[in-house]
């Protein structure tokens, strides 16, 4: 009867640290298909680096930002990615139930391609020209601006729109001279370039002027609120599953693969290596990785504002952070 009981208290001692021992579940909404910008997440799978806080992480592929923060906002992910743009946009006409983190992108992604030996160096050169996008990129709410910046109109390129699929061979086969669309494909129109026996230019949006605040991190108020703790172990994995992409990228390749097979780790570490300098650079050099300063977010949602013909009143682009999750500044 003694062993008897002494084997019950084991078991139930047993059951009861399984039970504290077991990882808190969190759902990463993306806000497009897996690829090299998004390997972050699955390496902190892969790596450990969840494991290690105790965290269990499912990830959701989206289709756009607008996506991805319907989602968040609803209920169906805890936290994921999206363009900070976006979420600037949707809380000044909808108070949407979601708050930015930190920051991933601290440069936009936007950008058009050409070829080396087209004669265009700078997007001023591309007055006269054809210019291809596709009909449903965010790009295209920011290409007056960005025009606008370098002294050219809409009326001084003629803009046709094609699907995303076709404007690589377009831009190969000469049907038009430029293409829009964001550097994480730098590595993709690179390849379709050199089986053409060409090269290609890239002119990021960054470097004419339109300099603002991305791709970055986005949670649910709710999450936040009832599961603070988990959100900041989140967030303290994360920020080291980025520095390791970039520190290995492919190995990071790898870890995306293995758990999509469908993407080819080659291409995904040469995303990476293309995106390098969104997530790395002068503004978080000075700010630190992850932090969103209220003099970028003020800029970041004039932009946005231009864009999207809101009132710049609409918002207070500070507030649609919730600053203690983010990562402390240098």
């Amino acid at each position: 009867m003694l062993n008897f009981v002494r084997s019950s208290i084991i078991a139930i001692a047993i059951g009861s640290c399984t039970a504290a021992m077991a990882a808190d579940h969190v759902t990463f909404q993306l806000d497009w298909l897996p690829g090299g910008d998004k390997a972050p997440v699955y390496v902190g799978i892969q790596e450990g680096f969840f494991r290690a806080e105790n965290l269990d992480v499912k990830v959701a592929t989206g289709r756009g930002s607008t996506d991805a923060i319907t989602k968040i906002a609803t209920g169906q992910a805890d936290i994921g990615m999206a363009d900070i743009g976006a979420l600037m946009a949707a809380k000044a006409q909808d108070d949407v139930p979601v708050s930015a983190v930190a920051a991933y992108f601290t440069q936009a992604p936007h950008a058009f391609f050409v070829l080396s030996n087209s004669g265009i160096h700078n997007i001023k050169d591309l007055a006269g020209k054809k210019v291809a996008t596709s009909p449903f990129t965010s790009s295209n709410a920011f290409l007056p601006l960005v025009l606008k910046q370098n002294g050219l109109s809409d009326k001084d390129i003629t803009l046709i729109k094609a699907d995303p699929g076709a404007l690589g061979p377009m831009l190969m086969t000469g049907n038009t001279q430029a293409i829009i669309a964001w550097v994480t494909n730098t590595a993709l129109y690179k390849a379709q370039a050199a089986q053409a026996g060409k090269t290609i230019t890239v002119l990021p949006w960054s470097e004419g002027g339109l300099s603002l605040y991305s791709s970055s991190i986005i949670a649910s108020d709710r999450f936040l609120s009832e599961r603070p703790e988990v959100a900041k172990r989140f967030i303290k994995a994360f920020e080291k599953a980025v520095v390791y992409t970039y520190a290995h990228p492919e190995k990071a390749g790898e870890d995306l693969h293995d758990i999509v097979p469908e993407v080819d780790p080659k291409i995904a570490a040469a995303q990476i290596h293309s995106i390098y300098d969104l997530v790395y650079n002068k503004i978080s050099q000075s700010d630190g990785f992850g932090v969103l300063t209220a003099k970028r977010l003020t800029t970041t949602w004039q932009y946005v504002a231009k864009a999207n013909d809101l009132s710049p009143d609409s918002l207070n682009p500070e507030k649609i952070v919730n600053k203690a999750f983010m990562p402390t500044p240098n």
